[in-house]
């Protein structure tokens, strides 16, 4: 008896011995060796701090840079990117900052990014928190061969001649918007509103019809507990480096895990009614959920009714929730600052009110200005080279779009200005076929859903140019903030004036 009670105690202290390893090599040892491989190649940047890294650091800066409104300026990056400009300042261009026990190399080279969203299966996406996953996962955070599969049967609806189609949504969408807008104007023909709710609005109308079709109101429904669900979200991601707190059953993450039921559970009908249809034979709606499960279907019967071929139910409803959230977040910000920016220079407005071409250029130089998404972020799985860096498995890199969008040397001593005229020859021209204007991502990732975003703002500018002028309200306050997206965290305030066609 002595003698097993002596091999169970040797079993649990090797046991004991082999967990505590493990524990210190996470916590410690492993983003410690990251670290030296780093320095010994030249990078620069704070000394690894047990767990959180420098998040602490990057959250308190955050909320500092957006306690209060900045200069009416478009040198936005002092603000969006407080800790990165911080790093870069103090390091030097080759730097990286700890996420957590992460490093992250920072990755500002046209010919590097290039490199990084090109070998897309080199350097895949980070694994999203699991509370982020209840927002949307789909298409965006695929790898692989579902990344492929995905991608192959999503593409149809996303064609630009399907697109062209969707036209007349938009417009009702669009139209619905200025019935609204004239209805608040004073008897000088003038208002003064906060256009962002009404723009966000507008991009939620248009992708509800043009997602769901005839059960447009269901799909409203949807996207409102989508909504919700974006914002405890981004509660959630301020929490995430507080070790364990993600699994705690806290009210918000109660509520997050409600709204997913609730969406699933209507989305679970829409989609079965849809099938049923499908399979008796009846007329598909032309809108991306038809068109997205006609795909499925297609695919399913090409190549064989198995486990692995074809998306499932779960996989159309994720593919569904980023529709929305993807196709909402995206526009809506790209309309909000480009009546910012056209408010701040009516030459250009008068411009594009009178030359629908300009519009094209104007907002290119919106989107270098103000990209919807701040930046993109990659794993490096195995030890990679890219340039002359020797980055090792278990560091991330760093594109910030927006920094490379305001990077002087690329663009100029004019960089933080608005010069649409950028563009007048197009993207290539613009950046010297340079990987310098990513607003979408670039390479076989780039986003899938760019020309529906483009249609639906040009068709939205258009109409509001054509009914509206409008300018800066003396209560606008200038303050870019990332929520997922790029948006105004005070609104934006403008003054409305009917235009006599």
């Amino acid at each position: 008896m002595e003698e097993a009670s002596c091999v169970c105690l040797v079993v649990i202290l090797i046991l004991a011995l082999t967990l505590a390893w493990r524990v210190l090599n996470w916590l410690w040892l492993r983003p410690k060796r990251l670290e030296r491989l780093l320095r010994e190649q030249g990078l620069q940047g704070n000394p690894y701090r047990l767990l959180v890294g420098d998040l602490k650091e990057i959250m308190n800066m955050q909320k500092e840079v957006t306690s209060k409104p900045m200069n009416l300026s478009h040198d936005i990056v002092p603000r969006v990117f407080s800790f990165l400009q911080h790093t870069l300042n103090t390091h030097g261009k080759n730097s990286f900052i700890w996420f957590g026990r992460k490093p992250r190399v920072i990755i500002t080279e046209p010919e590097l990014i290039k490199d990084v969203l090109n070998k897309m299966h080199d350097f895949p996406k980070p694994d999203t928190s699991p509370l982020v996953k209840l927002l949307a996962t789909g298409l965006l955070n695929h790898e692989g061969e579902k990344w492929n599969k995905h991608r192959r049967i999503i593409s149809p609806a996303f064609n630009l001649e399907k697109l062209k189609n969707m036209l007349p949504i938009f417009y009702k969408s669009c139209n619905d918007l200025i019935i609204k807008w004239e209805e608040m104007l004073s008897s000088d023909g003038s208002c003064e509103i906060d256009v962002w709710p009404f723009l966000q609005n507008l991009s939620s109308d248009a992708i509800a019809r043009t997602a769901f079709g005839s059960s447009y109101e269901e799909g409203r429904k949807i996207f409102q507990l989508l909504k919700e669900q974006a914002e405890l979200a981004m509660k959630a991601i301020m929490k995430l480096y507080i070790p364990g707190w993600r699994f705690l059953p806290t009210a918000n993450h109660r509520r997050m895990k409600e709204i997913d039921r609730e969406i699933k559970a209507s989305l679970t009908d829409m989609i079965s009614n849809r099938e049923k249809a499908l399979k008796a034979g009846e007329a598909t709606e032309n809108d991306l959920l038809g068109i997205l499960l006609e795909s499925n279907h297609k695919e399913t019967e090409e190549h064989g009714n198995s486990k692995n071929v074809g998306m499932s139910l779960e996989d159309v409803i994720e593919e569904c929730k980023l529709f929305y959230f993807a196709g909402q977040e995206t526009t809506s910000a790209l309309l909000v600052w480009t009546m910012v920016l056209l408010s701040r220079y009516p030459d250009w407005q008068a411009r594009a009110r009178e030359e629908v071409l300009q519009v094209s250029m104007i907002l290119n130089e919106v989107l270098r200005l103000y990209p919807p998404a701040v930046g993109l972020n990659r794993n490096v799985d195995r030890d990679m080279k890219l340039g002359n860096l020797s980055l090792p498995a278990g560091v991330q890199v760093s594109l910030p779009t927006t920094m490379v969008h305001h990077d002087r040397e690329l663009w100029g001593d004019d960089v933080n200005e608005f010069k649409p005229e950028r563009f007048s020859e197009g993207v290539l021209k613009a950046t010297n076929g340079r990987v310098s204007f990513f607003p979408f991502g670039w390479g076989p990732r780039i986003c899938i859903g760019q020309n529906f975003s483009l249609l639906e703002a040009k068709m939205a500018l258009s109409t509001i140019l054509q009914h509206f002028s409008f300018e800066l309200s003396p209560a606008y306050a200038h303050a870019p903030v990332t929520v997922f997206t790029l948006q105004p965290q005070y609104g934006a305030h403008v003054i409305l004036r009917k235009v006599e066609i």
